[in-house]
């Protein structure tokens, strides 16, 4: 007998996830109730997943459950927020509970190692579609934007970009590489590891902030246009993998570093006069993170390389897009 929509949430999904003390009602009710800590700010965040947009078909269950968690967790990471809860709404054409468990078990490791609480959500039946909505909160007026960056600040970025753009074009097929090269790259991309911690030490150090989802280029331009500036990158500091070096060159890891996506690393800018302080603090060869340009008063993103601007055919990855 098929499961029913009770009984698929039930046996996958109540009492997934951490256990909260502040979750005075979860899975199971019209509405949770969820109480708010004195004193700070909510914060919330969506994003969908929809198969063959996001993920190739066939993806593993549990990399499509890790990663519609690990996208909203990025989002609040780059807010300087700590996640607390968590809404799935899940559309499947079927209810395979093989296909389930391994799911569950992908979002629910993520939750539990972030604290988050699995409160409610809905199923239904279609297209495979996942979303998430993730709530968290921060200190009131800590909250890091996107809009507080000047010109003259510096720009920095964590981990090594384009991994994940590796990762997929080996999930398609369209890269060969060595074993470990080919494994790396796809967990780079299957199951990325959201940058919380980092996130939540930036608010005393960073002026503005956003997560690498689109494209390192076309995020900091977005992060520049909100703070009504624009930023320079320096193609020689983008800092990319030994690992996708090996698989593409130098040159092509630094442009998939730019142009592509799910990296869900962290842009951010600091003043020039907190950059001492950060740097001691925060050391980058513990939190991992690099210096690539600056902030500049002429609007729009470029990148440059021996003082001469670069041309890119693509800045970012536009759902509307041509």
């Amino acid at each position: 007998m098929p499961l029913s929509e009770f009984a698929l949430i039930e046996r996958y999904f109540r009492g997934r996830g951490a256990k909260r003390a502040d979750v005075r009602v979860g899975i199971g009710d019209d509405a949770a109730l969820l109480e708010c800590p004195p004193g700070l700010e909510l914060v919330a965040a969506t994003d969908t997943l929809v198969a063959g947009v996001h993920f190739p078909a066939g993806s593993p269950p549990a990399s499509i459950g890790h990663r519609a968690l690990a996208v909203n967790l990025s989002d609040l990471a780059a807010m300087g927020a700590r996640p607390a809860w968590a809404l799935l709404a899940l559309t499947l054409p079927a209810a395979d509970e093989a296909w389930l468990a391994e799911f569950a078990e992908g979002f629910s490791a993520l939750a539990r190692a972030h604290d988050v609480a699995l409160v409610g959500g809905d199923t239904t039946s279609g297209p495979l579609c996942v979303t998430v909505q993730l709530l968290g909160h921060v200190p009131r007026a800590a909250a890091l934007l996107r809009s507080g960056a000047r010109p003259a600040d510096l720009v920095f970025v964590s981990g090594t970009p384009g991994d994940a753009a590796g990762g997929l074009a080996v999930e398609q097929a369209r890269l060969t590489a060595p074993s470990e090269v080919v494994t790396y790259l796809r967990k780079r991309f299957l199951f990325p590891a959201p940058r919380i911690a980092l996130g939540e030490s930036l608010r005393n150090y960073a002026s503005a902030c956003i997560d690498v989802s689109d494209g390192l280029l076309g995020d900091a331009g977005k992060l520049a246009h909100a703070s009504g500036c624009g930023v320079e990158l320096s193609f020689t500091d983008i800092p990319v993998s030994e690992l996708l070096v090996r698989a593409v060159g130098e040159e092509r890891a630094r442009e998939l570093a730019l142009t592509g996506g799910d990296d869900y690393e962290l842009c951010f800018t600091v003043r020039p006069s907190e950059v001492g302080r950060l740097r001691q603090e925060l050391p980058p060869e513990r939190w991992g993170y690099t210096h690539i340009g600056v902030m500049r008063e002429a609007s729009g993103a470029i990148v440059t390389r021996g003082g001469n601007v670069m041309e890119f055919s693509h800045s970012g990855f536009d759902h509307f897009g041509s």
